[in-house]
């Protein structure tokens, strides 16, 4: 399931710099957490799909590279960003 439209809008008033900016890395984490949030509830009522459980692997990996990139740029950020969201180190 996509992300809506008011969903978006408050995620990147949240985490972007304006209300244009949705390409910002953390915009594009916060918007990767909600879809594995999603993605989790779905697992727990279908445990046997399997095929859905690779795309969320994809999404893991690509939000970890997202991460060590904001890692790299701005340690608090990087800190302030996973204790926002509720993201493991």
């Amino acid at each position: 399931m996509a992300l809506t439209a008011e969903k978006k809008a408050e995620l990147i008033a949240k985490f972007g710099a304006n209300e244009n900016d949705s390409g910002s890395a953390p915009v594009q984490v916060a918007f990767i957490t909600e879809r594995l949030n999603y993605l989790l509830d779905h697992f727990k009522a279908h445990k046997k799909d399997h095929h859905s459980r690779r795309g969320l692997l994809k999404l893991v990996g690509r939000r970890r590279s997202l991460l060590d990139y904001i890692r790299k740029q701005d340690v608090q950020a990087y800190r302030s960003l996973i204790q926002e969201l509720g993201i493991r180190k």
